[in-house]
């Protein structure tokens, strides 16, 4: 393995933005670890990147376990190499409003968004640090300037832009930028279950929702993956604690 070979670890990438950011980091030439709560439906992505001449590492871990987290990214390093590219993508919804929302629909979004990112980020850092280059990239989201029934989602993707701007401050020196993606609307398994929540066919709700953004479409996986891969390079080593919304359109 040349020295030059980047690892990245990419979190809740069985599926979704996750499966397609690590796809599109592994065309870009990178090994990738997958890494989800389940190891076994990490396989398919890194079966997709092997077919395309990359090399991938299924990994199970839930990344709100510190013990978990220790585990896989030690794992990972001996097994693929130093990880020195992260993105804390892994993330659930259990959408409700205030009044109706439990403390254990509060508790189960914040372990996996926030405590999930710290300890990743944590655990990866010091390969980070000793490489002298690191690059993390956080998923915020749109609803984190507040979205009617996601008091615990929005507060958790707020959570994470100040969680990339104090990376930003820290790790700066060693070499390692930090930056957040802010999805607009994303057709996913996630958006298609909000639709069915709501009681809308999918195909109506993206509609709707292309209706109100200006590029007049829904965005797409892969609009997330080619953001995260330009945070990812060397040469984006001046770009750091940035958000950057990928939602068709200017949010403030």
């Amino acid at each position: 393995m040349s020295d030059s070979i980047r690892t990245a670890i990419v979190t809740g990438a069985a599926r979704g933005i996750g499966a397609t950011i690590a796809k599109r980091f592994a065309a870009d030439g990178m090994q990738v670890a997958v890494l989800d709560l389940d190891e076994g439906a990490c396989q398919t992505v890194v079966d997709e990147i092997a077919a395309a001449g990359g090399k991938a590492l299924a990994v199970g871990c839930d990344v709100s376990d510190e013990a978990a987290v220790a585990a896989a990214v030690e794992r990972i390093a001996s097994e693929l190499g130093a990880p020195t590219t992260l993105v804390n993508n892994a993330g659930i919804i259990r959408d409700n409003l205030l009044f109706k929302m439990g403390v254990e629909d509060w508790d189960a979004v914040m372990n996996v968004h926030l405590r999930g990112a710290f300890l990743m980020s944590k655990a990866t850092q010091k390969y980070m640090t000793e490489a002298k280059f690191g690059r993390i990239v956080n998923l915020s989201s749109t609803s984190a300037l507040g979205n009617r029934g996601q008091a615990n989602y929005s507060a958790a993707k707020a959570g994470m832009q100040g969680f990339t701007k104090t990376l930003a401050f820290e790790l700066g020196k060693f070499g390692v930028t930090a930056n957040a993606i802010a999805p607009g609307f994303i057709e996913t398994d996630m958006t298609a279950a909000t639709a069915e929540r709501v009681g809308m066919d999918f195909d109506a709700f993206k509609q709707a929702a292309a209706q109100q953004i200006p590029v007049q479409r829904v965005g797409q996986p892969e609009d997330i993956a080619a953001t995260a891969s330009f945070f990812a390079r060397e040469e984006a080593g001046f770009v750091s604690g940035q958000v950057v919304y990928v939602a068709g359109g200017p949010r403030d």
